[in-house]
């Protein structure tokens, strides 16, 4: 069976890079955040983005508005979904600086740098970002404003491990560690601090990633993902997962937010966005990729949906 995590995740086609290494020495300070304009040098065309720093040694503390501050270790990495500003900090009560007006820029166009602080016990880490041209994402829009991961408990754990310690050296060599491995690595730190957290879920909490959690309702996702086209019907899903119609039906609206025919039909059209821009597909086409049996009733999902015809949105 796929597992629906992973497979969302390849579905809205994530990337990122690992593009940025800072040394502090306490006591140090800083405010930062990673967002859209960091990035672009980089990968352009991005919708949403999140930013994450990699402990390498010693520790801080991370902050964000309005919550306490978290710990995090080396060995640890701490995630930001909605790109918020955070600080980060060798103790508390000190006073921050903005991480950009520190920035030490390469002369020979490699990687940008931070060295700062004063003097004693050093904390390191390397930032990195995790993209998507997609502006519709169930998990990103339902994920907590931080989520921290111990690369010890990962799946992954040695391949992680590996691909950070590669990325820093990179780093440090100035040069960028980009590439299609630093993509990989991005979107396997979020699937793995996902997992982290929703195994914290209580029994009574909702949403979409309490729905990836529920063994009948995780499998209807995954078999939605794993074949977008597919002719699926509420009856045949709730067959395939073991429940009867009513029971499905209810359950999946009350862990997604939406009945799960919706579900299928807005991300139909939203890969048959993606194959607007980025494929010479032709309009029926996509409609016969994406599950429509007839062009016009493609068409008139997509009307309905976006206010505009499929070959409008591709050439505006």
């Amino acid at each position: 069976m796929p597992d629906p995590l992973s497979d969302v995740l390849r579905s809205v086609r994530l990337t990122g890079g690992v593009f940025f290494e800072a040394t502090f020495t306490a006591p140090w300070c800083v405010a930062a955040r990673v967002g859209l304009e960091d990035v672009r040098p980089f990968l352009a065309n991005l919708v949403q983005v999140i930013g994450y720093h990699v402990v390498l040694e010693g520790r801080m503390l991370v902050g964000l508005d309005g919550a306490p501050a978290t710990e995090v270790h080396a060995g640890e990495i701490v995630l930001f979904p909605r790109n918020d500003i955070h600080t980060m900090a060798s103790a508390a009560g000190v006073v921050p600086v903005s991480a950009a007006d520190l920035i030490q820029q390469s002369p020979e166009g490699g990687v940008m740098k931070i060295r700062y602080g004063g003097g004693r016990e050093p904390t390191g880490i390397v930032c990195g970002f995790l993209g998507t041209q997609d502006a519709f994402n169930p998990l990103l829009a339902t994920l907590p404003r931080m989520l921290r991961l111990d690369i010890s408990k990962a799946a992954s754990r040695d391949w992680v491990e590996t691909s950070v310690r590669f990325a820093a050296a990179e780093l440090v060599r100035g040069r960028l560690a980009s590439s299609d491995v630093m993509s990989r690595l991005s979107e396997v730190l979020l699937v793995e601090a996902v997992r982290e957290y929703t195994s914290t879920l209580g029994d009574r909490e909702q949403g979409w990633l309490k729905g990836l959690t529920d063994p009948n309702i995780g499998r209807a996702l995954a078999l939605i993902h794993g074949d977008i086209a597919a002719p699926w019907s509420a009856d045949i899903l709730a067959k395939e997962v073991a429940l009867s119609r009513s029971a499905f039906m209810d359950r999946f609206a009350q862990l997604i937010g939406m009945p799960p025919i919706r579900y299928l039909t807005v991300w139909r059209l939203e890969i048959a966005k993606r194959h607007l821009r980025e494929s010479r597909m032709s309009v029926p086409q996509i409609a016969a990729a994406v599950g429509y049996e007839s062009e016009e009733g493609f068409r008139r999902a997509f009307r309905r949906e976006f206010e505009m015809w499929p070959a409008e949105w591709r050439d505006h």
